[in-house]
């Protein structure tokens, strides 16, 4: 039988914690309807009807009441002073017959007086705090579990609410706890579950998915398991697309030549072990006899790092024509010289995602050649190119929509968690899942918010050092002369902007032969020239092997 309903001060500062766990119901009281609370740093909301599970008690403080005064002080829960009982001429309960008689003898602790408590206030005195009678209010915290919270609750004593102890009655009442799909993650003995969503993922968007908004309140899961595929972050570098790709994933792979702006992309291409053999996309100017000019065709091999500090210079071979075994000649070009290079590349083979990643290093770029049979519609076929960045080991949790169970979604919770509650009865196996994305798109902030935290610092390379005031020498060998005209600059390469915090830089599109058919400088169409000034060399048979040359380098 429940007890009469009490204030919840006068129910916790008559409790007797060896009884507990107890079971309150909140009744009608101070707040018929219910209320809402700040507990803990938590909105909580206890309205009538609803029951708490109270766990432990714990003292807080206890406020010291003056009687003749009024004055209030508070003491710790640790004060040191010894109690008497005082004699109460108003109409104050009387103590227990053992506290009065041990009082009067040799005085109780803060402690011993509140584990003889009748739940009122009684009359005390203390020489420590003064001559007058005081009255102990004593302040604690309740620890208590709630139907669907995932915490402990954590209520002051003087929370004004009438309860009772319906714990007798209750003893069947099972308090859900919601969890989170973080949790669930590790917690792959009750999978496959069903589960029902309490609150949606929160914060920004994640993927570009259909079955992302779908993850609302109410909608009915079903979890099948953990993943155990790997993943691969991917961009599109033509339309600034960013991927996600599983392991699963069944498309064909060609592996598509780098493209370098300048010497110091070169140094970061170099992988060791590994030649590097890239043809020069752009006329470069020398710079005297250290540094010779770099014309569109030219064969390089990029071979080591040589020297330290401000004068350390790429060693590369130049090869002296379209074989090998020409002699050729070497260079140390300067890491701030700039121009464009594009890697030299004989490889048309087709491999699957695993495959390639055993033999190249990552970032590489590569094209899908051959679209997953088993996507309905495989979005990376229709791309020109496809940066392969890094593989990821994030943990990734196997679901499904409960009215299309066959028809799958891997989710990863520690980038997209939810609140959740599972299933309680037990299910029939569930359907198979057939069908699972693995492909995903992935949202831009997203993207560069997940780079800023791939282990190693994914970066874009530092911008290159100014290059030397003094002007160099022409592909011809010759300083340009003062009184000629002005020799105009090679335009910037462009890029795409980005936002932070880390942009990759876009790859410069590799130039159509027609434009390097000059081993010089370029020419404004409006200008006048006078053809002394120039040594330009004649293009009537040259660009023709140019042509041929790269048409042999570049597989696509």
């Amino acid at each position: 039988m429940a007890m009469e309903p009490l204030s919840f001060q006068e129910y916790i500062c008559s409790l007797d914690p060896a009884t507990l766990p107890r079971i309150l119901r909140i009744c009608s009281g101070v707040y018929f309807q219910g209320s809402v609370y700040e507990i803990s740093g938590n909105e909580c909301c206890l309205s009538t009807g609803d029951l708490l599970k109270v766990m432990a008690v714990a003292l807080q403080k206890v406020i010291c009441e003056d009687t003749e005064t009024g004055q209030t002080t508070e003491l710790p829960s640790t004060f040191k002073g010894l109690f008497q009982p005082a004699p109460a001429p108003g109409p104050y309960p009387t103590l227990r017959r053992p506290f009065l008689e041990r009082g009067r003898q040799q005085g109780l602790t803060l402690h011993q007086v509140l584990g003889r408590w009748d739940g009122r206030p009684q009359p005390l005195l203390c020489p420590t705090i003064g001559p007058h009678a005081l009255l102990l209010h004593p302040v604690y915290e309740v620890h208590a579990a709630m139907h669907l919270r995932r915490d402990v609750v954590k209520i002051p004593s003087t929370l004004e609410v009438d309860v009772e102890d319906v714990t007798e009655e209750a003893q069947h009442v099972h308090f859900a706890r919601p969890l989170l799909l973080s949790e669930v993650l590790g917690m792959e003995e009750v999978l496959p579950a069903e589960a029902e969503i309490l609150e949606g993922p929160a914060g920004p968007a994640v993927f570009v998915s259909a079955w992302v908004p779908r993850l609302q309140r109410g909608q009915r899961l079903q979890l099948h398991g953990r993943s155990r595929a790997w993943r691969v972050l991917a961009s599109a570098p033509s339309s600034g697309r960013h991927f996600l790709l599983s392991s699963a994933y069944q498309g064909r792979f060609r592996r598509r030549p780098r493209q370098f702006t300048g010497v110091q992309e070169l140094v970061a291409g170099l992988q060791p072990g590994r030649r590097l053999r890239v043809v020069v996309t752009q006329d470069c100017e020398g710079r005297g006899d250290g540094v010779p000019p770099l014309g569109v065709g030219d064969r390089l091999e990029a071979q080591r790092l040589q020297g330290e500090g401000p004068g350390t210079r790429l060693l590369c071979h130049r090869h002296g024509g379209e074989e090998e075994e020409e002699e050729g000649e070497e260079l140390l070009l300067p890491l701030d010289l700039g121009g464009g290079f594009v890697e030299e590349m004989r490889d048309s083979k087709k491999y699957g995602l695993a495959e390639l990643l055993e033999g190249q290093a990552l970032p590489c770029e590569v094209r899908v050649v051959a679209p997953d049979p088993g996507m309905e519609r495989d979005v990376l076929g229709a791309l020109p190119a496809l940066r392969l960045e890094a593989r990821l080991d994030q943990p990734f949790l196997v679901g499904s929509f409960c009215e299309r169970p066959e028809e799958g979604f891997e989710i990863p919770p520690r980038w997209l968690d939810l609140s959740l509650l599972l299933s309680e009865e037990p299910i029939s196996p569930p359907a198979p899942c057939t069908r699972c994305s693995r492909v995903e798109e992935l949202t831009e902030a997203f993207y560069y918010r997940l780079l800023a935290q791939l282990p190693g610092g994914r970066a874009p390379p530092p911008p290159r050092p100014p290059k030397p005031a003094q002007a160099g020498t022409g592909p011809g060998g010759r300083h340009p002369s003062a009184s000629g005209p002005p020799v105009p600059s090679a335009p910037p390469v462009s890029t795409r902007p980005a936002p932070p915090p880390l942009p990759l830089p876009a790859r410069p599109r590799l130039s159509t032969p027609n434009q390097y058919g000059r081993r010089g400088p370029p020419s404004d169409a409006g200008t006048e020239s006078n053809s002394a000034e120039h040594d330009y060399e004649t293009v009537d048979d040259n660009i023709q092997k140019t042509i041929h040359k790269m048409q042999a380098i570049f597989p696509f």
